[in-house]
């Protein structure tokens, strides 16, 4: 009997050292090293790619697309349509965003794709004026109408054959920061009126915003519309 009990209380001796220790191990000095390594080696991402302004005010991630909308009329009004402030790069659109509706004391907004297919109300396998409302095809047509309305100025006419996919196509999670080269080059005409700047000014911001493929080969040329706009503020403000 005595023999069992101090066997079983060895056990449990034993158990709780070596929960202890791993406890430390795993839950203090693990957490803090790679939280150490990181913050020497990869500060910048391990912080969230923050991007900052001029007067190093951070402005957000350079990770996560933004909207660059008119305030509504009235906030509160669900119907009201959103409009896109001219002044600005515009980025992807974000048709993929929903918002919270089970926990409603967190005002968060929710990633992810429309799940429509690429031939979503085409018409006899094209995206035609007859799309039904709401499909993929009537989305495309309506945002490259748009793109084109708002692009084109007095001196230059945007074709539609000249809009790129991103520019009528949200991604995978609606939060895609980057946008084409061309699709940046399309809005310049527009930003260069808006802004009373330059053409020449502000083709120089896009090449500077440039990013070309990863190590030469992976990936696409991207612009990141946040620090583009960042600097864009900063460029009116000199």
């Amino acid at each position: 009997m005595n023999n069992s009990v101090g066997t079983t209380a060895r056990l449990i001796g034993a158990g709780l050292r070596a929960l202890l220790v791993l406890t430390v191990i795993c839950g203090v000095i693990y957490p803090l090293a790679v939280t150490g390594i990181s913050q020497v080696l990869f500060n910048d991402k391990a912080n969230g790619s923050e991007s900052k302004d001029k007067s190093g005010q951070v402005v957000g991630s350079s990770l996560i697309g933004q909207t660059y909308n008119l305030p509504k009329k009235d906030p509160n009004d669900a119907e009201e349509a959103v409009k896109p402030d001219l002044k600005w790069f515009q980025p992807r659109p974000s048709n993929g965003l929903g918002s919270n509706s089970v926990n409603t004391q967190y005002s968060l907004i929710l990633s992810g794709a429309t799940n429509r297919s690429a031939d979503n109300g085409a018409v006899n396998g094209k995206c035609t004026d007859q799309a039904e409302e709401g499909t993929l095809c009537a989305q495309v047509i309506a945002a490259k109408a748009s793109v084109v309305a708002d692009n084109s100025t007095a001196g230059h006419q945007v074709k539609p054959e000249d809009v790129p996919a991103d520019a009528v196509t949200s991604s995978g999670s609606g939060l895609d920061p980057d946008i084409s080269p061309e699709y940046a080059k399309i809005q310049i005409h527009r930003i260069a009126e808006q802004n009373k700047l330059d053409v020449k000014q502000v083709e120089k911001l896009v090449a500077d915003h440039t990013t070309g493929r990863t190590l030469g080969f992976m990936g696409e040329p991207r612009v990141n519309v946040l620090e583009l706009n960042t600097a864009l503020k900063a460029l009116t403000k000199s």
